[in-house]
């Protein structure tokens, strides 16, 4: 029941789950964490302090953003496969980005959290029943399943890929 056609997402999300080229959410989430791992791996410590542009983020502070969104999403996923009916408040990335100092943290143990954080979420998304799927709720006052919720986990680490690629290592 993790299949793109049992998606119900806000309009906002659609962003993140229309670039996931897989149909089905468990294999997206594998195959994402697989070519994701690649191109951080790939990238020059040299560069991991390098931002595009003045007030962007430096690669390391899109990697922190990556790896806290990817916590959010999976917390609302897990609470909306506990059918509790609530509205989950949103986060301000800025603020977050703000408030997380990533200058300290060595790029390989940043790498090293990302990678056991989604493994961690494939393990909880891979626990879900059919029905558990279909469940939903609210979250920053915007209606999603926990389908759509698996999409997203990949479909944001596949925008911010595109965003890497392009702005920061092209």
């Amino acid at each position: 029941m993790s299949t793109k056609t049992n998606v119900v997402s806000a309009e906002y999300f659609k962003r993140y789950i229309d670039v996931v080229k897989e149909d089905d959410a468990m294999e997206a989430l594998d195959n994402n964490l697989k070519s994701f791992l690649k191109l951080l791996k790939r990238i020059p410590r040299k560069k991991v302090n390098y931002a595009y542009g003045e007030g962007k983020w430096t690669i390391k502070q899109v990697l922190q953003h990556v790896t806290d969104t990817e916590r959010v999403f999976a917390y609302r996923a897990l609470r909306f496969s506990k059918n509790e009916g609530v509205n989950l408040s949103g986060f301000d990335e800025n603020v977050w980005g703000d408030n997380t100092p990533v200058d300290q943290r060595k790029w390989k143990d940043m790498i090293e959290e990302f990678k056991h954080l989604r493994k961690a979420n494939i393990a909880m998304f891979n626990s879900f029943t059919k029905e558990q799927w279909l469940l939903s709720g609210t979250a920053n006052n915007n209606h999603l399943n926990v389908t759509a919720l698996g999409f997203m986990c990949t479909g944001h680490v596949q925008h911010h890929i595109g965003i890497l690629k392009e702005r920061y290592l092209g």
